[in-house]
């Protein structure tokens, strides 16, 4: 590794080997000469004059790529796709003469990009679903643990820290939805030609649309698609990038909130990532146990999101049939939109599953705030005893002020219930339960048993037999 060059970090510190091979310069160009050799196998089976020698010797040559020779060649061109194919000539002397027939820089460039984009959505899916099913186990295992609500951020009505993370987990499971979606409804962009019209294909062929129409959907089922996209100009429309990048970043907005709302519960004690036997928190205070991997994971999550702008202004600005204004910048925003997610992933899943919850420290912010959601209650509960609903809520209200006076002008406990206790407008009404957590999270387990029933089991069973991929947090 060199050390006197920019290095991405995306490569290097945080994204996994598996996504960094995906749109490694070898598979992509690998992936070029496959669909040359589809495109020569396809147009010999259909009748031109391609011999059996001449596909053999491309086969045998599609993974074997001297950089060097086709860097040289780029500087000689000025024409990226082109040098490839004199390079891969170089080596294929018999075939080099029907490498690229008929076909246009986009029958390699956009084809590889989809190829590479469905593949890395799939990975990215099975990261996504082993983030899924490590947040329902933990929503499941603290399904019925109260703890204070918030609105605002401000403290409101009880929930229990699994409800917490159903929310979460739920994001997530619209964004596998959407990232479903995304996988089955990608198309080929296929033989198309110059402007998309097939032209040279037409000429190749004498005329027969037959033939051309019959091109088209060999290779395109042979490179694993079902069909290609409908019509295209010299590249498929750029709106397919705009929904892909809008999908990775909507995962980056789900784990950017459940990253937010760690950091939040990180900072109240109540709720910790995990935190390694000598990792240092900062390099000044030793005591710290700062979020890293949270503050990271909204940090990788953010960029990721930022990328999602190039391909909504790419499809906004394609001239025409094309333009080449999208080549720089999909180089860079489409690799690094997968492999920033892929690593917010990662980092997800690592927290997920060494999260550390404090229940005592829970119960102590929950009891301080507990008095309060009471009132509504103990309100109802003096009026059937034959209070005057009306007298009641003012008194309340005045007592209520007084008890959060008590607490941040005086730095107090918050005596609330002492307060009611002592006035005799409440003494037919039993005070006694008002602190029990457990009376004010509603539903709150229940719906947390029938979401990881309902639509996390589905999740599971469809997924079971999928492989885990390698990755974790690196540095």
């Amino acid at each position: 590794m060199s050390h006197d060059i920019y290095d991405n970090p995306l490569i290097s510190r945080y994204a996994s080997r598996e996504m960094a091979d995906l749109w490694s310069p070898q598979r992509r160009h690998s992936t070029w000469r496959q669909l040359w050799v589809t495109l020569a196998e396809c147009e010999r089976e259909l009748g031109l004059d391609i011999s059996e020698q001449q596909v053999a010797e491309l086969k045998a040559q599609v993974h074997d790529i001297d950089f060097d020779n086709a860097n040289k060649y780029e500087r000689e061109l000025r024409h990226d796709v082109m040098a490839h194919v004199h390079a891969y000539g170089d080596v294929c002397p018999t075939a080099r003469p029907i490498i690229h027939l008929g076909a246009t820089s986009c029958y390699v460039t956009d084809n590889a990009d989809l190829l590479l984009m469905r593949e890395g959505l799939e990975m990215l899916r099975t990261r996504l679903v082993e983030v899924i099913d490590g947040l329902a186990k933990f929503a499941a295992e603290y399904r019925a643990l109260p703890c204070l609500g918030f609105t605002h951020l401000q403290p409101a009505q009880p929930t229990t820290v699994g409800k917490r993370a159903t929310l979460w987990c739920y994001d997530l499971v619209l964004d596998l939805e959407e990232l479903e979606h995304r996988i089955n409804s990608l198309r080929f962009r296929g033989v198309k030609g110059t402007t998309g019209t097939q032209a040279t294909f037409l000429t190749l062929f004498k005329g027969d649309h037959v033939k051309v129409e019959e091109l088209d959907r060999l290779v395109t089922r042979r490179m694993g698609f079902a069909e290609p996209y409908a019509v295209t100009g010299q590249t498929y429309s750029r709106k397919v990038d705009a929904h892909v990048l809008q999908t990775l970043a909507g995962i980056g907005q789900s784990a950017h909130k459940a990253g937010s709302d760690l950091r939040i519960l990180q900072s109240r004690k109540e709720i910790e990532e995990p935190f390694e036997t000598k990792q240092i928190g900062s390099s000044a205070m030793a005591y710290k146990r700062n979020p890293m991997r949270s503050e990271r994971m909204c940090s990788l999550a953010r960029f990721a999101i930022s990328l999602q702008s190039n391909a909504d202004q790419t499809i906004a600005t394609q001239w025409l049939e094309r333009t080449l204004d999208d080549s720089a910048n999909r180089r860079l925003s489409i690799p690094q939109a997968f492999l920033a997610i892929d690593a917010v992933l990662i980092l997800y899943r690592n927290i997920t599953r060494g999260l550390v919850v404090y229940p005592k420290v829970i119960e102590k912010h929950l009891q301080e705030e507990l008095p309060f959601m009471a009132t509504e209650e103990i309100l109802m509960a003096g009026v059937q005893a034959g209070g005057d609903r009306q007298e009641l809520h003012e008194l309340i209200r005045v007592h209520s002020q007084e008890a959060g006076k008590q607490v941040k002008v005086h730095g107090g406990n918050n005596d609330l219930l002492d307060r009611l206790k002592s006035d005799a407008a409440f003494a037919k009404v039993d005070l006694s339960r008002a602190l029990d957590s457990q009376r004010f999270t509603g539903r709150a387990a229940e719906q947390v048993d029938s979401f990881v029933r309902d639509i996390i089991g589905p999740i599971r069973a469809r997924y079971t037999a999928n492989s885990q991929l390698g990755g974790d947090v690196q540095v």
